[in-house]
């Protein structure tokens, strides 16, 4: 009981890594590392939108932390605020309880929330691809919007249900606009003899532009054509200006009939980081190269929710909050921890980008590893390579690798599950954005 506390604030690739990396790093008794988190499973994000489209399950993305680590102490729930001058934590578990836990080394990773504009109608019509539950939702969604096209008579909802509007042109909104057309025109061409394919229409909605920008042109480009042969509509330097039930108005004046709105318009870092009053960067919690936090005893922040230092470019940037950095962070981190422990110097972080994926569904693809442009079926043996080896179990790789060869042979039944039927399910529903608290609400809890 006298080990020193170590608290991982968050279950995604960063402080997962630095918790399997301490486990490793240290002998039993050392430490006690603890894991705070609301799921019991490590989310495999890049490939949500397979499971969206129904092409993965989702047990095939989220590898049970049980598997992962066997010393870790596992808390589920959230933290809601940090009080850095008493070293603790406000926990809110699962239940709803609300409890307070001490660290001697607290390690914050909650990674990043949906980022939102305040764009009418936004908050109440928007559908997100940030969390499992999302994903399942927007399938379920995506297939009663077809099945309703079916059922009614009335032209102009049949319209509004076979439109859909995806907002972000990153490698998220890119991948799930490709997905799920695809999911849409099988599903039409198997299932909906009587649905006219070409009142299906999907947008892709982005105000940088360029596509894919992270690619460069040419790879971005190529994405482009490959989707405009699709069918999706692209609209480059455009946004969203309002959005209703039934419509969503852009910026350059169009309406489109549409009761789909996914929005995927980039990220922000975790609430959390409000509590803390520590100084940011782009609203990311400003951090050394070794992930220690300036003026924060024992304080470590990585991932998304961190500005670290990129110190393999010259230019002064920080590292982008990517599932590859992450990952790397908390393997580093875990080093540093231990070596501070031992009574060692900590080492900065640098890790030079090994490249980028976009799995546009079947044998579309455009790929760009270690700075080689690629597209079509080389493209798409990269990223599912990559993802694959990504993966942090065996079970989640079969599980894998077993469903893209099932769903290739046999195809989909466009079964949905009802999971949230009648409910929105909106950003602030899956995200809990608004369960945070304020710096003084955090200090009367652990001081009052």
């Amino acid at each position: 009981m006298n080990a020193p506390s170590i608290v991982i604030v968050g279950g995604g690739f960063a402080g997962v890594e630095c918790a399997r990396g301490l486990e490793r790093a240290l002998e039993p008794g050392e430490a006690r590392i603890t894991l705070i988190s609301p799921t019991v499973y490590q989310l495999y994000l890049p490939l949500l939108p397979h499971v969206a489209s129904g092409v993965l399950t989702p047990q095939s993305v989220a590898p049970s932390l049980r598997r992962l680590l066997h010393r870790t102490a596992l808390v589920p729930g959230g933290v809601i605020g940090v009080d850095p001058g008493a070293k603790m934590c406000v926990v809110r578990k699962i239940t709803g309880e609300v409890v307070n836990l001490s660290y001697d080394y607290l390690v914050l990773t909650p990674g990043s929330v949906t980022r939102t504009f305040d764009i009418p109608g936004l908050a109440d019509e928007a559908r997100g691809m940030k969390t499992l539950a999302q994903a399942v939702y927007l399938r379920d969604h995506v297939i009663a919007q077809l099945d309703l096209a079916a059922a009614t008579m009335d032209e102009e909802e049949r319209e509004a249900r076979l439109q859909f509007v995806v907002v972000g042109g990153g490698y998220a909104g890119t991948e799930t606009a490709a997905c799920l057309q695809r999911l849409t025109t099988a599903a039409t061409k198997r299932y909906h003899p009587r649905l006219d394919p070409r009142l299906i229409k999907w947008h892709l909605v982005d105000v940088a532009p360029k596509l894919l920008p992270e690619l460069g042109d040419k790879l971005g480009a190529s994405a482009m054509r490959l989707l405009s042969a699709r069918g999706v509509q692209i609209s480059l330097k455009t946004s969203v200006a309002s959005v209703t039930e039934d419509k969503v108005t852009l910026t350059d004046g169009r309406t489109l009939p549409s009761r789909t709105l996914v929005w995927t318009a980039g990220v922000a870092a975790s609430p959390l980081v409000d509590s803390l009053g520590a100084e940011t960067v782009r609203g990311r919690i400003a951090a050394d190269p070794d992930f220690k936090v300036p003026g924060l005893d024992g304080v470590f922040a990585l991932g998304d929710a961190a500005a670290v230092p990129d110190l393999a470019k010259a230019d002064g940037s920080y590292c982008v909050p990517t599932a590859q950095h992450a990952a790397r962070q908390g393997r580093h981190a875990a080093k540093n921890l231990a070596a501070l422990l031992n009574g060692q110097p900590t080492t900065p972080y640098r890790h030079k980008d090994l490249g980028l994926v976009v799995d546009l569904g079947g044998h579309d693809a455009v790929s760009k590893p270690l700075g080689i442009s690629l597209k079509g079926v080389p493209a798409q043996v990269v990223a599912r390579g990559y993802h694959l080896l990504a993966l942090r179990t065996g079970t989640a790789r079969f599980r894998t690798g077993a469903n893209w060869f099932l769903n290739a042979v046999a195809g989909d039944d466009f079964v949905r599950t009802g999971f949230l039927a009648g409910r929105k399910g909106t950003l602030r529903d899956f995200e809990h954005t608004d369960a945070y608290l304020t710096p003084e609400q955090v200090t009367l809890r652990t001081r009052g």
